[in-house]
């Protein structure tokens, strides 16, 4: 059964359960990866599902940096608890120390000197790291080390 099933399955679970929140968070979900099946004209992979889901997740973390500019609470607290519940489904991102160390390898292979160069790390480290790093906490793990060179 691949991510996209599992996900029918526990919407039919959070049903039969009452849950509102996690029922409504799961059929939220699943139109993400219903709409990027229909873009994408194939069934998608457990990759290609990981990929919405950190899609969704990013989209929730910017509502909340919104939410709070705007003193929404009530807001925040909700986008929160669904950022939570799609985390549960995500496989565990690199540490900040794994994802330096990985940078690092980068910076040196291509010969990175300063920010100038952050183009030309970023390309080969988020094809090495694939799903297993947010795109945002790895560009400024690459500033930093850029900064201090």
């Amino acid at each position: 059964m691949g991510m996209a099933e599992a996900f029918r399955a526990e919407l039919t679970e959070a049903v039969r359960a009452r849950d509102e929140f996690k029922r409504n968070t799961l059929r939220l979900l699943i139109a993400a990866i219903d709409n990027a099946r229909i873009a994408a004209q194939h069934d998608l992979s457990d990759e290609e599902v990981v990929r919405v889901l950190r899609r969704e997740s990013r989209q929730r973390r910017d509502s909340i940096e919104e939410y709070r500019r705007g003193n929404r609470e009530d807001l925040v607290a909700q986008e929160q608890a669904e950022l939570d519940l799609i985390e549960t489904y995500l496989p565990a991102l690199l540490s900040d120390d794994e994802l330096r160390e990985a940078a690092l390898s980068v910076v040196g292979e291509v010969g990175a000197t300063g920010l100038g160069d952050i183009g030309k790390v970023m390309g080969p480290l988020l094809k090495r790291l694939g799903d297993r790093a947010d795109g945002r906490r790895a560009n400024e793990v690459v500033r930093e080390l850029l900064a201090a060179r």
